[in-house]
């Protein structure tokens, strides 16, 4: 079945492999997630980035995409954004917002588009996996080709440890 990630990247003709896993629907906001789905598709966690829908003090949505061994430092989101107060959206919130539930939200294909952000990591990677627009589905696809395909701004978002 096609999700509209895939569709995007299908519109676009840009190459991408899909990946499945056992989804244990549990998606709780706990370190190392991404980590242990990064075990269970074989793959490094560097290349495994995570979607994280956030809202300005404007009400603005923005998306940020960081790496799964990482996590996002607020206070260059807001840099990035060109905001004063960023904070993540509330999980019951983000099928509204993007069409995606948590455990399944891709940066391709919301019901909008919104500003992007892909920290810079993303260019230490030949392939990088996010979320497919549905929990247990993967997509692999070249760092630049999310780029484009997402319009994103490269940055740095991490926070430093």
């Amino acid at each position: 079945m096609k999700t509209n990630a895939m569709r995007i990247l299908d519109g676009l003709k840009i190459p991408y492999e899909v990946s499945s896993y056992e989804d244990d629907g549990e998606h709780v906001l706990e370190k190392g997630a991404a980590v242990r789905l990064a075990e269970k598709l074989g793959v490094e966690p560097l290349t495994v980035f995570k979607t994280i829908v956030m809202r300005t003090e404007s009400k603005e949505i923005c998306v940020f995409c960081q790496s799964a061994v990482s996590e996002i430092n607020l206070k260059k989101a807001r840099q990035a954004a060109g905001c004063k107060e960023i904070n993540p959206v509330k999980p019951e919130e983000l099928l509204g917002l993007t069409g995606y539930i948590r455990g399944g939200c891709s940066p391709l294909g919301m019901k909008r588009k919104f500003r992007t952000f892909i920290d810079e990591t993303i260019q230490l990677c030949d392939v990088v996996c996010i979320s497919g627009g549905q929990r247990g589905v993967q997509i692999k696809l070249k760092p630049e080709d999310l780029i484009a395909a997402t319009e994103a701004v490269v940055c740095d978002l991490e926070l430093e440890k």
